[in-house]
């Protein structure tokens, strides 16, 4: 199996000895608490179940800037973005040596993790608007990325930490949530060699099932890991619930058994475009995959960035030995008219866009308010009717 970024094994944060995890728990009833934001609770899970891993707590700010310019740390480990605790108010913590880390989104804002605490340093102005600009492309407000890394305060609470809990993944999500170390155990329970992961956060259509058994065919794979997010989008995105249930019904229909796993990792969508596509295949590498699929504007929102960015990211700026795993290189696809199947459309030169069956996400999002499901060449009738009840339940 591929090995995990920058080491042989897989580091997880998560604590899981029961006797260490109890005392752990009892421990942080005495420590100075802090509640941190939404984002640094899915920096900790992600640490807590291995997808970040060999990183083994919150990065100081000369490495947040160092991989916001470099997508390297200071002492030359590769990382693609900053991974901070952001904290608007640390009078409660000023000269701890380990605190409490409280979570944002589960009710009662139970203790998630313990970090020795190793510094208490200020952003400033320049160093945030560096950050911001390197992994968003941009210093505009509007953009939701730029919007939430820029109000989460100015303090970085920096040190390794135990992980305690999930947050609320694993209650929400127990069939779906999965961390790097248990897709890892599956895929080699499967006896799976070549594994291609798909990293969605809307629900698949057909063009998206149909690229996923394209790449699959072409690279070889014994099996696909389709991923989804599961934490926190942009307001007017599907609910993880929704999507969770249309794609496990085209997988159960359209997949041959023991060919897909669907899974899920808890993370808020950072909407950052390439550097966020380079963050997607590290933990995919770590949990397992030996390939990862790149389509047309990854992880991107409105008009930021370029329509292959997040791929010429790849050639153009990620160092040649950071990452094992292997892109798969997607463009658009659709049903093309001519042919009567997917294709992807840069393989199709003598179409013209009349000759693909092309739906805005507007005019998806009419017909399936209004009882009307999309054409077949567009999405399964059995993933349409999931999305039709969801939208005429909020209509």
């Amino acid at each position: 199996m591929i090995n995990p970024v920058g080491s042989d094994v897989l580091k997880p944060l998560f604590v899981y000895d029961s006797d260490a995890h109890h005392a752990l728990l009892r421990e942080a009833e005495g420590l100075p608490q802090v509640l941190i934001s939404s984002q640094a609770a899915g920096n900790a899970v992600m640490m807590g179940g291995g997808y970040f891993s060999p990183l083994p707590g919150f990065m100081n700010l000369a490495d947040a800037v160092s991989v916001a310019e470099t997508m390297r740390m200071t002492d030359g480990r590769f990382f693609p973005v900053p991974v901070l605790c952001l904290l608007e108010n640390v009078d409660a913590i000023q000269g701890a040596k380990r605190i409490a880390l409280r979570d944002p989104n589960v009710e009662g804002t139970p203790v998630m993790a313990v970090m020795d605490v190793e510094a208490i340093e200020e952003v400033s102005d320049a160093q945030m608007a560096l950050m911001t600009e390197k992994v968003y492309r941009t210093l505009d407000g509007e953009h939701p990325g730029v919007e939430t890394f820029n109000s989460q305060g100015r303090f970085a609470v920096s040190g390794p930490i135990q992980v305690l809990s999930f947050s609320y993944f694993q209650a929400d999500f127990p069939d779906t949530f999965r961390t790097a170390v248990e897709i890892r155990n599956e895929i080699a329970e499967r006896g799976w060699k070549r594994v291609v992961a798909f990293q969605t956060r809307n629900p698949m259509h057909l063009a998206h099932e149909e690229l996923c058994h394209m790449a699959m065919e072409r690279l070889n794979c014994d099996g696909l890991v389709i991923h989804m997010l599961l934490g926190k989008l942009k307001p007017g995105d599907i609910p993880a619930p929704v999507r969770d249930a249309s794609i496990r019904k085209m997988v159960d229909l359209y997949f041959p058994p023991n060919s897909a796993m669907v899974t899920g990792y808890g993370f808020d969508m950072l909407y950052a475009g390439p550097r966020e596509a380079v963050l997607h295949a590290y933990f995919r590498q770590n949990m397992g995959a030996t390939h990862f699929i790149i389509g047309r504007d990854h992880a991107g929102v409105g008009d930021y960035y370029g329509a292959f960015d997040a791929q010429t990211i790849f050639d153009e700026e990620v160092p040649e030995d950071a990452l094992q795993i292997e892109i798969f290189k997607a463009d658009h696809t659709a049903y093309s008219k001519k042919l009567n199947r997917v294709v992807m459309m840069c393989e199709a030169p003598d179409h013209t866009k009349e000759d693909f069956v092309l739906l805005s996400g507007t005019k998806v999002r009419e017909l399936l308010g209004s009882g009307i499901a999309p054409p077949p060449e567009f999405s399964r009738p059995e993933v349409a009717q999931i999305l039709m009840d969801y939208y005429q339940s909020i209509s």
